[in-house]
């Protein structure tokens, strides 16, 4: 017995002395941007900008496009959009170029992302909205010369916006077309203001977009609103170079939308730059 307890103290002995015992982790943050603070006389606030830059960007002398995202909150959509952009450009991806995404925080979205509307409705659900051509002055005055005067960026210049920031994208193209190439417009709220935006004339002088639209399962007065905005810009392209897509997402809902919406725009938008 005394053999058989010798053995076993060996044995504890041997793994206790066997084993490298951690005391204290070392940690240290994981950084996939920088998050910016401008201060907007346009707005009349500090808005903050979180920005993604691609691996090698500060050894690279090379001019990247520019993604704005709406709804560009770290606990919104920036991370999830960033992610996509950087495996999209992954060289054995090539769906896209690397590229600069800026997310734009959001201070009041129901304000920033809607013009004024008649419907009472509309005003007692979102009584701070009405402010778009306020937020689009920002974008046009301050962020866009912002970035261009502070980060390394080429001409491309591309505008993401789901739900109110697709009725916002929706209305920069109909009224500022030139602030942007390329249009992500996914599950847009058209229903604003009895869908008035449909009935905007928009400005003629256009630069040659590429404007994609997608919505999911819905219901009828979200995918009645997208697919009425898709035929409105295939109408008034016909005599252009403009690029108009429209995807349906049939299972997905206005939760989930988002991604495969951007992952399939990509493809559609940069694949086809690619193969002019």
């Amino acid at each position: 017995m005394k053999i058989l307890y010798t053995l076993l103290f060996l044995c504890y002995l041997n793994l206790g002395f066997g084993q490298t015992v951690i005391s204290k982790k070392e940690t240290k943050p994981f950084v996939i941007g920088e998050t910016v603070s401008i201060p907007s006389e346009i707005l009349k606030e500090d808005r903050i900008l979180n920005i993604y830059l691609p691996h090698g960007y500060a050894e690279s002398s090379k001019a990247y496009p520019v993604i704005y995202l709406l709804d560009g909150s770290a606990n919104e959509d920036f991370i999830h959009i960033a992610g996509v952009v950087q495996f999209g450009s992954f060289s054995w991806i090539h769906m896209l170029p690397e590229s600069i995404v800026v997310g734009i925080a959001n201070v009041d979205r129901k304000r920033d992302f809607t013009y004024p509307s008649n419907n009472k409705l509309d005003q007692e659900e979102l009584p701070t909205s009405g402010g778009s051509a306020t937020f689009i002055q920002f974008l046009e005055r301050e962020l866009q010369p912002f970035i261009a005067s502070n980060y390394k960026i080429s001409e491309e210049k591309t505008i993401i916006g789901q739900s109110l920031g697709g009725l916002l994208a929706a209305e920069i193209l109909l009224k500022k077309p030139n602030l942007f190439n390329n249009y992500i417009i996914v599950s847009p709220s058209i229903w604003w203001d009895d869908q008035s935006i449909l009935k905007l004339e928009g400005v003629k002088t256009w630069s040659p977009k590429h404007i994609y639209i997608a919505g999911g399962t819905e219901g009828p007065t979200m995918q009645t609103g997208a697919v009425n905005l898709y035929y409105k810009f295939l109408a008034a392209s016909k005599d252009t170079k403009n690029k108009v897509y429209y995807k349906f997402l049939e299972a997905q809902d206005h939760g989930d939308a988002l991604h495969l919406a951007v992952y399939d725009a990509f493809e559609k938008i940069f694949l086809d730059h690619s193969k002019k």
